[in-house]
């Protein structure tokens, strides 16, 4: 089984560098892609209410500890809230019913998964709640940053979330959430590949002290279902001649590259595949290392193209999360 390497996290916790994301995970196989990732060797597994397969997984999880192939203690396991539910008296009614939903006492990391406050929809109404109070409809909450991460800090206190954590937050509130964190942020979540380094944003997250967790590893390949045009309009980076050339010297696949891309200059990474070829390749590809003059030139790629984002999915003049 391949040694996955720790991350020391700010909150005196190891969280292991590779993962298994499960955006996009279909509820009719998301049990059985657990457990057979478990069977594989991962142990962080990265969920969200927003992806509402949170029940399916927590059957996997279930499973794998019932048949003895991992303990509770050795699993970390993240979820996030969501924007519906950001008014400090949500966040930990909802982390209960998350949790149920897993089927466990604690979450290992729990992050906020955008920063953006909309009005809260009851989960007895719709669950998930996606993006929009009623129809095309989008109605921000009045909830600030600082008042979210004051009940995130509260779920540390009641033993519900061992770390906490932030994902899309760009500099400068981060900057501002760290004026009044009692608890710092022990991880940032962000899209990070080749055609989006944002080097300055992983530069603030050394400095201070914060792990930075990559998605969307592959670039536009996890967006092409989304028929997003500049996502289409790229050649897939596991296709480009640079990268296959690379993988081709290591003897790697050209996904095992862009993944090694990452976790060699210190980012956790969280791919999903459903193929069990290819969950043992992104697993191993922690086990050898590229030049420093490779790892140059895949970071040459950045043109900051960004795929996760609400003007992506839908039309709308309201959300400009990363203007």
């Amino acid at each position: 089984m391949v040694a996955v390497p720790n991350i020391k996290l700010s909150s005196g916790y190891d969280m292991p560098q590779v993962g298994f994301g499960l955006w996009k995970v279909d509820n009719a196989v998301a049990a059985d892609t657990v457990y057979e990732a478990i069977k594989a060797g991962y142990r962080l597994f990265d969920g969200a209410a927003d992806y509402g397969n949170e029940v399916e997984c927590g059957q996997g999880v279930a499973r794998a500890i019932a048949d003895g192939l991992v303990k509770r203690e050795e699993l970390f396991i993240v979820s996030k809230l969501w924007n519906t539910f950001h008014d400090g008296e949500r966040v930990e009614p909802i982390v209960r019913k998350q949790l149920a939903d897993w089927g466990l006492e604690y979450f290992d990391l729990y992050l906020i998964h955008f920063p953006v406050a909309l009005e809260y929809v009851d989960p007895a109404v719709r669950y998930p709640p996606g993006w929009h109070y009623e129809g095309d409809e989008i109605r921000p909450s009045k909830a600030t940053i600082q008042e979210t991460w004051t009940a995130m800090e509260g779920l540390v206190a009641a033993g519900l979330s061992k770390s906490i954590g932030i994902s899309n937050f760009q500099a400068q509130l981060i900057y501002d959430l760290l004026r009044y964190a009692k608890i710092r942020p022990a991880t940032l979540q962000i899209e990070h590949h080749p055609y989006l380094v944002q080097q300055e944003l992983l530069n603030l997250a050394k400095r201070e002290g914060i792990a930075v967790t990559a998605y969307s590893s592959f670039g536009p390949a996890s967006f092409l279902e989304f028929n997003m045009q500049h996502a289409v309009k790229l050649t897939p980076l596991i296709q480009d001649d640079t990268i296959k050339s690379i993988a081709a010297k290591y003897n790697r696949d050209p996904s095992q590259v862009l993944l090694r891309w990452a976790t060699q200059r210190g980012l956790a990474i969280i791919p999903k595949s459903t193929r069990p070829a290819l969950i043992s390749s992104n697993l191993a590809s922690i086990e050898f290392d590229l030049s420093e003059e490779d790892i140059a030139k895949i970071s040459a790629f950045n043109r900051g193209i960004r795929f996760n984002q609400p003007s992506n999915y839908f039309p709308t003049e309201l959300l400009w999360i990363f203007g």
